[in-house]
């Protein structure tokens, strides 16, 4: 999608901290990070959210949160981490591609917001 922010991170037209990319993903640092780990994991194909996703979204869904381990691995903080789709405004969804939040580094508590 041409006017989205994301898309046009992934295709390397907005700078970003790239923290991890393969052919289906494209992870980056938060701009407004929430915790000392606080990384955006991106399906490289434009998917608007949760509600917007098709059966055939399901395993790249899926796959955002394999990426998330691995990279959860790479910085030691599998004691805690959290994943988070935000979905829609009301759920603080600014970008409307979809992402997958890693945070992680620092306790988490509960309930989140």
């Amino acid at each position: 999608m041409s006017d989205c922010l994301f898309c046009k991170i992934v295709e390397g037209k907005i700078p970003s901290k790239k923290v991890y990319e393969d052919e289906h993903t494209f992870a980056f640092e938060d701009i407004n990070p929430q915790a000392p780990t606080h990384v955006l994991i991106v399906p490289k194909r434009h998917v608007v959210d949760l509600k917007e996703a098709k059966p055939e979204d399901a395993e790249l869904i899926g796959y955002c949160q394999l990426v998330a381990a691995k990279i959860a691995r790479q910085r030691n903080i599998e004691n805690g981490y959290r994943t988070v789709y935000n979905v829609g405004p009301g759920a603080g969804q600014t970008v409307f591609h979809l992402h997958l939040h890693l945070l992680g580094g620092r306790p988490l508590s509960w309930p989140p917001g």
